[in-house]
């Protein structure tokens, strides 16, 4: 199932988009649900570790001095 939805772009975007859609033989509509779909996508995954990471550090789950140092000193990176 789809629904409608109106947004609005600055001109040189709209314009870009339609030569983006004459290349490649696509719709604009096609081209711009895409580009939603893919960002939704993304900043769904982005949310859902940035809670599972304070969900974490809530309940005290941190790496240890030691292990911080071990991991950065394979890189050679002084952890200080």
């Amino acid at each position: 199932m789809s629904t409608t939805m109106t947004i609005r772009l600055d001109t040189e975007i709209k314009n870009r988009l339609d030569q983006l859609a004459e290349a490649t033989h696509r719709s604009r509509s096609f081209l711009a649900a895409e580009a939603i779909r893919d960002f939704v996508e993304l900043n769904e995954w982005q949310i859902q570790e940035i809670k599972s990471a304070l969900n974490e550090a809530d309940s005290g789950d941190f790496a240890s001095d030691k292990a911080v140092k071990k991991a950065f000193g394979k890189w050679g990176v002084n952890a200080g």
